[in-house]
């Protein structure tokens, strides 16, 4: 008997067009003879097409799992795991609290550091106390400003000068009102895949080799210039020890089903450094999450199949909860 799989995607996100390409490949991707697929379009505005996925347990009943494929805000940060989680729907990825700490970079960063998990150095304002100053008393130029609240490198800026600087929090702010300024480290941008809820497992990593000064939105998503190495060119204890750091993160966050960690290696020395961790990572042709399990020995279907899995069995396991006396 088939499944019913709801593929939601779109949504009031600065990421919406993003979105729109990964759940392209997940549809695509979805083995026809095991899943009836249905398609659940949410528009910048926040409208659904056809019809809204309704809070309320029993509601949904042509929905056996949720594959939630929404970047960044009101997708990404728990507020649609919330909604699953009313509906009590089996959905794909982690759970409200982790996703939402995990969106929030300032939240992601004091969570790994009470572990003792190596994070850069950062500052936190907010809109509209955005003081140039405190920022300069703290890290030394150059810096990166990031909205803490978003993903693909949307409102990210690299600040040289006090008068870039001014210009980078303006821009992060429009974008969320806590703004993260990180020292800028020069060296390797690395990425791993990690799958599993109880036990994770991590893939072999790759590094980003970014065809502008660093890895953002256009050279993401638009130019096509960026190159990468899969796996990582680094030696074997380097490696291991990303793909340590990764589940670390993971499980320092509360994740479950799937996360992609993002890393920053400082050269020469050679320092780590988790600088991220995204709860829906991309599933669009250039994807790394994919790929990276792909070179791991996981093909695309069996991952979309596997994430299923993980899903149901999460929401197997919280059915035995008890929620009264």
């Amino acid at each position: 008997m088939k499944l019913n799989v709801a593929v939601v995607y779109g949504g009031r996100s600065g990421e919406h067009e993003v979105s729109l390409r990964s759940a392209e490949s997940v549809i695509r991707g979805l083995d026809r003879n095991k899943y009836n697929v249905q398609p659940f379009l949410i528009s910048k505005e926040g409208a659904w097409d056809p019809h809204p996925i309704l809070p309320e347990p029993g509601a949904n009943p042509n929905i056996d799992v949720v594959f939630p494929v929404l970047h960044g805000t009101f997708g990404e940060d728990g507020a649609m795991q919330g909604l699953f989680e009313l509906a009590d729907l089996a959905y794909v990825g982690p759970g409200v609290l982790a996703s939402a700490v995990s969106m929030d970079k300032e939240f992601t960063k004091r969570l790994c550091r009470e572990q003792g998990l190596p994070v850069v150095d950062w500052v936190t304002l907010h809109r509209p106390n955005l003081d140039p100053t405190y920022v300069l008393a703290k890290l030394a130029l150059p810096v990166f400003v990031k909205p803490a609240n978003l993903g693909s490198s949307v409102g990210i800026s690299k600040a040289h000068t006090p008068s870039e600087l001014v210009e980078a929090l303006q821009l992060a702010a429009q974008y969320d009102r806590k703004v993260i300024v990180e020292r800028a480290i020069s060296g390797k941008e690395l990425e791993c895949s990690v799958l599993g809820n109880e036990d994770p497992a991590a893939s072999a990593p790759c590094e980003i080799l970014p065809s502008r000064e660093f890895y953002d939105y256009e050279d993401k998503y638009l130019l096509d210039r960026a190159q990468f190495k899969l796996p990582a060119e680094l030696p074997p204890h380097q490696i291991e020890r990303v793909r340590e750091l990764a589940i670390a993160c993971y499980r320092a966050t509360g994740c479950e089903g799937m996360a992609r960690v993002d890393f920053l290696m400082e050269l020469p020395a050679g320092e780590i450094y988790i600088n991220e961790i995204n709860t829906i990572p991309g599933f669009t042709s250039i994807s790394m999450y994919p790929k990276m399990w792909e070179y791991s020995g996981i093909p695309f279907g069996a991952l979309l199949d596997r994430l299923i899995q993980l899903a149901l069995e999460r929401h197997r396991q919280k059915k035995a909860t008890r929620f009264a006396r």
